[in-house]
């Protein structure tokens, strides 16, 4: 198998999910600084990976990918074993509504309805009242999770699947923004555990300071 390779900077959330997944699966890989203060994504032969001119882009041999969710379940479906990619329509659907709500509902909220506005808005421009209603909204998503999670470990039992790489790499920054959170013991503990995983350790727990707007 050749190298796979990954187009995105280090601190891109949805370059995170991708990369964390291939961590996960032990591939080999390489990433490659793009977006951002980095540029790069205007070329013509990016714009043919890549017509959004975003970040990530998953190159393995002949397959080009871009979109963090649809490149997760690409790694499942040719790499993972039974534990991260059932086999089984049914028992992967399962996880795969999970994973659906955690990329377009809770990350979503947590990035854009409140990161957003703590890190990439000036703090002049900040409505402290939309923040208050968004930390909120974004606190009664965390307890659905929550309940979601009970004792896990994980989404899928005792191992990690696809469904908790899609839903788990926003919980860095929900954990690590100054906001006040719901009472979600479940979803702490979850946290702990991705925590203590090398992969995630690695490829999501990035500092994002660099991205702050004053």
């Amino acid at each position: 198998m050749s190298k796979l390779i990954i187009h995105g900077r280090a601190t891109s959330s949805n370059v995170q999910t991708a990369v964390w997944a291939v961590a996960e699966l032990d591939l080999d890989f390489e990433r490659l600084d793009v977006g951002g203060a980095f540029g790069g994504t205007n070329t013509e032969a990016y714009r043919a990976m890549n017509p959004m001119g975003l970040v990530p882009v998953l190159q393995d041999g002949a397959v080009t990918l871009f979109e963090s969710c649809a490149i997760v379940r690409y790694l499942g479906a040719r790499y993972g074993e039974e534990a991260f990619w059932p086999t089984d329509p049914a028992a992967r659907a399962a996880l795969d509504q999970w994973a659906e709500w955690g990329k377009g509902t809770f990350a979503r909220s947590v990035i854009y309805d409140v990161f957003w506005i703590l890190v990439r808005t000036p703090s002049a421009e900040r409505n402290a009242d939309v923040l208050a209603a968004n930390v909120a909204a974004v606190g009664k998503l965390a307890i659905m999770l929550d309940r979601r999670i009970g004792d896990g470990p994980y989404l899928n039992g005792d191992d990690l699947s696809f469904a908790d790489i899609i839903v788990g790499h926003a919980l860095y920054r929900y954990y690590t923004l100054n906001i006040d959170r719901a009472d979600t013991p479940n979803l702490d503990a979850y946290y702990q555990r991705l925590t203590e995983r090398p992969a995630y350790a690695s490829h999501v727990m990035i500092d994002y300071s660099c991205l702050q707007v004053d």
